[in-house]
């Protein structure tokens, strides 16, 4: 049953693009193969539910689109200061290792299908790129060691719009082969790269600059204002010079990650979100205009030119870009092993394919079957071997089980010492060289230096981090400091401690961003601070029953019981809580269980006090204590 409703073909689209993908994610395989799986399924050669001919001019516009809004994206995740310290190796693989793969397609095709020299022309310069949404939640999800993974998400980002731009001009020589179009590719190469550059950092630039003024883009409208803006340097990119709103798009997304603006987190999440659905959304279109019956008719010789870009073209790029770099060994087999080829090849070999039928030149289908081929293999392939191979060069991180505190002093040490206790590695980092001596004197890992500074982070692992906590009497330099880790490093957990509460620190707010705040309420971290140093405070372990106390077995009084915690005053603060296995922070508005553990810190002078506030909250005192 086929159906040409466009907009019913392009619902459809969207939503299996997005079906697939949650499929994928369950599975946990890449998303790409469940896509091109569901594309062939709805496509013409199945349901014909999805038919991409009858959208026309307008499947042109949606893979436009796509692309802006994709390498956009991809720029936002490349971090200038990791770049250059791996300057020489992406350099070379961007530009002579893309030649290497050009020329090495080109020669297995006419090695092994006997195509015409045009076609194999084509072909080579449609795989140079390698699939960043494949390769960048694929190096995410295996916590690989930072110069690999930097490497492997740079090159896929940055080599996408050479080349898509590579495949266009290609493309011209081979419709029009004469001296006069070779001349005119070159000056497009110089345009593009000129043109690209300098409007992809000016425009990177105008949108960070923009989005600091609620004057000028209301709160709220930061994300949509930064869509539109990006579509339209896409397209107005293209206007002045062809092509260039490729590497447009890319650079200043390159430039909008770098430049701090108050909404960049809000901003990648909703452009990683929004990506998911574009990419579902093109590989369900695209997949489905591809003949089951063109990726059968390569047979053998289809699998031999795969092979020969993986085992040996791939490795062969790399160890000539990477010749004269610092990688070892290890890493250089690794990333010759990752080359996935993604939705830029994808949406390059249609638009390719199209445009050879349109000027009346064969083989569009053919070479358009042995990239989606070459698409699902080198996929498929990394995403099953990824994994393993990664644990076997031990190129993985250890799992997140440090713990970084931001202020060496009172209730930080105190807290810091109690996950000691339970085997956890604690690092400090301060800027303050007397509170870094005493966290060394009472034998913690302890980097001194501004903690807001990526080298400072980097130096204390901070990719080894699962929680982060901000423990200095600052409020707001605690906020910027959780903030801060978690989005550049996707640090899991981050605690804020407090003095008070403040309108833009409540802990819903916070909670939306996945922080808390620290200990049970807001605490005068000063005050603390001098009575830990005159020694006036007194570490007591207290278990939560309380039943013992009160009829306090529903949630209602529960809630009610945390609710007074910030009432205390400073007589205690409840440091940590071991539930079970599990030791975490003490936060504003946890919810205690009965068995919960608790790690207390008292004033010695008001203890008394403190413990008898704390029997009436469902407190006990244990025989630890």
């Amino acid at each position: 049953m086929e159906i040409s409703h466009t907009s019913f073909i392009f619902a459809v689209a969207l939503a299996a693009g997005v079906f697939a993908q949650s499929i994928a994610r369950h599975l946990r395989i890449p998303g790409i193969v469940v896509l091109l799986a569901a594309g062939t399924i709805l496509g013409q050669e199945g349901l014909g539910w999805v038919i991409p001919e009858a959208l026309g001019q307008g499947l042109f516009v949606i893979v436009d689109f796509a692309v802006a809004v994709i390498l956009f994206e991809g720029g936002l995740g490349l971090e200038i200061s990791r770049l250059r310290r791996e300057e020489l190796s992406i350099r070379k693989l961007i530009t002579v290792g893309s030649l290497i793969t050009l020329l090495g397609g080109f020669f297995s095709v006419l090695i092994f299908l006997n195509w015409p020299f045009n076609l194999a022309l084509l072909f080579g310069s449609l795989v140079v790129v390698t699939g960043p949404t494949v390769v960048t939640p694929l190096v995410r999800s295996l916590r690989l060691q930072t110069k690999t993974k930097t490497i492997l998400e740079a090159e896929g980002v940055l080599i996408d719009p050479i080349g898509a731009i590579l495949a266009v001009i290609v493309l011209e020589i081979v419709i029009t082969p004469n001296v006069l179009t070779l001349a005119s590719g070159l000056v497009t190469i110089a345009l593009w790269l000129v043109g690209g550059l300098v409007a992809g950092v000016l425009g990177g630039l105008l949108i960070s600059w923009l989005l600091r003024f609620q004057s000028v883009v209301p709160k709220g409208h930061e994300n949509i204002f930064t869509l539109a803006f990006v579509v339209l340097l896409f397209e107005g990119c293209n206007h002045i010079v062809s092509q260039s709103g490729i590497l447009g798009v890319t650079v200043a997304g390159i430039v909008v990650g770098n430049t701090k603006t108050p909404v960049a987190r809000d901003l990648r999440e909703f452009k990683d979100q929004l990506t998911v659905l574009l990419i579902g959304l093109l590989f369900i279109l695209l997949a489905a205009d591809v003949s089951l019956d063109d990726i059968r008719n390569l047979g053998w010789a289809g699998a031999g030119v795969i092979a020969t870009l993986i085992f040996i073209v791939r490795p062969l790029n790399i160890w000539v870009s990477t010749r004269k770099s610092d990688l070892s060994f290890r890493e250089k087999a690794f990333i010759s092993w990752i080359a996935p080829r993604g939705i830029i090849a994808a949406a390059i070999a249609s638009l390719t394919s199209t445009t050879m039928d349109n000027t009346g030149m064969s083989g569009g289908d053919d070479l358009k079957a042995l990239v989606f081929l070459t698409i699902a293999s080198t996929v498929l392939l990394t995403g099953l071997t990824a994994g393993p191979l990664a644990s076997i060069l031990k190129l993985r991180l250890p799992g997140r089980d440090r713990i970084a505190i931001l202020g060496a002093r009172g209730l930080g040490l105190l807290l810091g010492e109690e996950f000691r206790k339970k085997g956890r590695t604690v690092v400090f980092l301060d800027s303050d060289p007397k509170l870094c001596r005493q966290a060394e004197e009472a034998g913690f890992l302890v980097v001194f230096g501004n903690a807001l500074e990526e080298r400072t982070l980097l130096r204390a692992r901070i990719e080894l981090v699962g929680t982060v906590i901000g423990a200095t009497y600052n409020n707001h330099l605690n906020s910027t400091f959780v903030v801060q880790t978690r989005t550049l490093f996707n640090v899991p957990s981050g605690y804020i401690a407090v003095d008070e509460l403040e309108a833009e620190l409540t802990p819903e707010f916070l909670r939306k961003k996945g922080e808390e705040i620290l200990f049970e309420g807001p605490h005068d971290t000063d005050r603390w601070d001098v009575r830990f140093r005159h020694k006036d405070l007194e570490i007591v372990y207290l278990t939560f029953s309380p039943g013992k106390t009160a009829p306090l077995d529903d949630e209602t009084k529960t809630n009610e019981i945390n609710e007074t915690y910030p009432k205390s005053g400073e007589r205690f603060v409840i440091l940590t809580i071991q539930r079970g296995e599990r030791m975490f922070p003490m936060s504003l508005g946890f919810k205690a269980k009965t068995g919960d553990v608790a790690a207390v810190a008292i004033y010695i002078p008001e203890k008394e006090a403190a413990l008898l506030m704390l029997k009436e909250l469902g407190w006990t005192q244990t025989s630890d204590s």
